[in-house]
């Protein structure tokens, strides 16, 4: 049976020198857990598992651990992140039994025989609850709970997404009084008009490029060539800041809300359907108000005027990216037949006196552009696949399907991109609070750990590794260049993105590593982001200051920003902090929505056999990627092979230690559907298949 050895050979005993204790946060994966801390992360070892919770705040000691490396035992619990589970309800005797579906957790949750909680919810063996902790695991003794609401049946269907939903504490409801305030609110583009800040470009050619599937339209854009070499480029975005005021009902329900939430079958949107998909979205042929950013590019793509004000806009085309990408390819002629929803497109636009197909190529040349520019400053471009489901109205997935960058997501990708950056620049001349994008360079461990397996794999030479491990971006982008179309192209884009910090939202500009920017912030999604209705705000006193002189700013405070500079200051680092941990929150669960509904396509296809590519190796197993859904899956150590198997975790290879066979990340493989659990998202395969080293096997480099 497949089974991992924690590597080879002996070390004498040693004794073991704690280091003083340090505060950090858990951070859970199925195969172990970390702890942040300030002076950096650490694996926690194995017996402090049984008592932490994913995002718990703990005291830690530091001391050397196995094979050299500083591990991190849990001392005590500080705070507790959690206060509900969700499991699958059995029965052990007098006691009632919570298996947590969260598999990172390691302990079970007990129901007293004096809780009547299960039968009071109508709960029966084999059902899926959401639990109140009433007591925590420890060291010695497990967890109690109460179950709170039955979330159904394990077969049902959606059960998978709401376990997701109670998992991250998510809902669908929104506050009565902020909902009440939406539905009270009206598009007055009259009085709108009367601000001397707004200015009515209805006449000017605007269209929204979304996914298809979308129903609220927060962006659109206008380009046009420059007689005399560059182009010009508007980015219009939805006003929400002028219904949404500050310490409203609404506001404060966006606040606590942070984001919105796009699971794999709904939107949990940050604000009421009136003000997302009515009166604030884009929609083709309606008036609507925005916030303009004026921006003109020489033939290089470098930014020589920018110019940011309110406006009234109407946007006259709604294309789909696929649609985009389609008139981009030559597909939408007007010669196209008369039914053809392209040629419509084109036809619409010109009678607007616009060549819809000249309009697009126009974009994605600025676009082209762009991303060469950030090129040659430093900016990291990685190329991700997304996989994400097609959910029927009977709430089954009937397809899954690939998302990668297009000519059309790249336009607008670009487009975003440096709207954004105009704005951070403009607000970081200034002294008002804003709330920035930020993100940090990655740690020297995380880049020495990523460039050493790239270099061991072949994929870079020793002088790209050098580069790496000092921090070029340079050398980070070459590395993915080179890789890309070659089966390392995974692996160098998943060891390099783990290398890399997460970006968070900070009152102080900082600038963002990845894209090589001085400055940056969330300008482009107010609809979905609260920082951008931040960002609206900050900006709206900035213009007015500069318009109207410093005394009428001050009277548009409460319309603007909500209160003065020294309170906002004091109020925005936490209001910083907390969209940081919504985005964080929606991330997760937009992910996991998307394994449960993966796992539920292939409930019905277990035993069936795929062809796949590995994509990497830890201790849980080989994760495998299919080759005709992209879909991932892992097979266990036990699905391995019969041989017991060595992990090396630097090169990222599993070894037999009976026959010295080798699997390694990037080798084609073919791999058996062993196992579907749509409740947890887990999808196992069974190793049927390999090159297992032979001369056959795709070489990384």
């Amino acid at each position: 049976m497949g089974r991992k050895q924690r590597g080879s050979g002996h070390r004498k005993p040693t004794r073991t020198q704690r280091r003083p204790s340090l505060m950090g946060t858990i951070r859970l994966t199925d195969a172990g857990g970390m702890v942040e801390t300030a002076e950096g992360s650490f694996r926690v070892t194995p017996r402090s598992m049984r008592e932490v919770m994913n995002g718990d705040e703990v005291s830690v000691s530091i001391h050397r651990g196995p094979y050299g490396k500083n591990v991190a035992t849990v001392e005590s619990v500080m705070g507790r992140a959690a206060t509900t589970v969700v499991g699958m309800f059995e029965v052990a005797g007098p006691l009632g039994v919570v298996r947590p579906l969260d598999t990172r957790l390691k302990a079970d949750f007990f129901v007293l025989p004096e809780d009547h909680s299960p039968r009071d919810r109508g709960v029966a063996v084999g059902d899926v609850v959401l639990a109140r902790i009433v007591s925590y695991p420890t060291r010695m003794e497990s967890g109690i709970v109460t179950i709170e609401s039955r979330l159904g049946d394990a077969s049902a269907p959606d059960v998978g997404i709401r376990c997701v939903m109670a998992r991250y504490d998510l809902t669908d409801d929104y506050p009565a009084p902020a909902l009440a305030e939406a539905d009270a609110l009206e598009l007055d583009i009259t009085q709108a008009l009367e601000d001397p800040l707004r200015r009515d470009i209805r006449d000017r050619f605007t269209l929204t490029i979304d996914p298809a599937d979308a129903r609220d339209f927060d962006d659109a854009i206008s380009v046009e060539p420059l007689d005399e070499g560059g182009y010009r480029l508007a980015v219009h975005i939805a006003d929400v800041s002028q219904y949404v005021r500050w310490g409203s009902s609404l506001d404060l329900a966006a606040r606590a809300r942070g984001t919105s939430v796009y699971l794999a079958d709904r939107v949990l949107p940050m604000l009421p359907e009136h003000l997302s998909c009515d009166i604030c979205s884009l929609r083709p042929e309606e008036d609507r108000l925005a916030f303009t950013v004026d921006m003109e590019f020489d033939a290089r793509g470098m930014v020589k005027v920018c110019r940011m004000y309110p406006s009234v806009i109407r946007s006259r085309v709604r294309l789909s990216y696929d649609e985009a990408d389609a008139l981009l390819a030559g597909e939408g002629d007007a010669s196209a037949p008369a039914v053809s929803t392209l040629a419509k497109h084109v036809a619409h636009a010109a009678s607007a006196g616009v060549d819809l197909v000249a309009f697009l190529q126009a974009a994605h040349e600025l676009a082209e552009l762009r991303r060469a520019m950030r090129a040659r400053r430093g900016a990291v471009d990685f190329d991700t696949v997304e996989v994400h489901a097609i959910v029927g109205e009977d709430g089954f997935p009937t397809a899954l399907t690939c998302r990668r960058r297009t000519a059309a997501t790249s336009l607008i990708e670009e487009a975003m991109l440096v709207a954004n950056e105009c704005v951070a620049r403009k607000l970081a001349a200034t002294d008002v609070p804003a709330a920035y994008r930020v993100h940090d360079a990655p740690t020297a461990d995380h880049l020495h750990t990523a460039a050493d397996t790239l270099l061991t794999l072949g994929v870079v030479d020793r002088v790209l590794a050098e580069g790496i491990a000092l921090g070029s971006q340079g050398s980070m982008q070459q590395a993915l260049t080179r890789a890309a179309g070659t089966p390392a192209e995974e692996l160098a884009n998943a060891l390099l993105l783990r290398a890399m910090q997460r970006a968070v939202y900070r009152p102080r500009n900082q600038g963002h590593y990845a894209l090589g920017a001085t400055a940056y912030c969330h300008f482009t999604s107010p609809i979905r982001r609260y920082p951008d209705l931040l960002v609206h705000r900050a900006l709206k006193m900035v213009l007015a200051r500069e318009r109207l002189g410093a005394q009428a700013a001050r009277s548009r405070a409460p319309e603007l920003v909500g209160m003065g500079r020294e309170a906002m200051e004091n109020i925005l680092p936490a209001l910083c902090q907390t969209a940081s941990e919504r985005e964080r929150i929606a991330d997760a669960a937009a992910r996991a929505s998307q394994k449960v509904e993966v796992a539920l396509y292939y409930r019905s296809r277990v035993g069936e056999r795929a062809r796949g590519v590995i994509t990497w190796i830890d201790q849980m197993g080989v994760f495998v990627r299919l080759d005709e859904t992209h879909a991932e899956g892992l097979v266990r150590m036990q699905d391995v092979g019969d041989e017991w198997f060595d992990l090396n975790e630097r090169e990222l290879t599993l070894t037999g230690a009976s026959t010295g066979r080798r699997i390694r990340v990037g080798e084609r493989v073919v791999v058996e559907i062993a196992h579907a659990n749509p409740v947890r998202g887990h999808l196992d395969f069974k190793l049927i298949a390999s090159a297992g080293g032979r001369s056959s096997a795709p070489a990384l480099h």
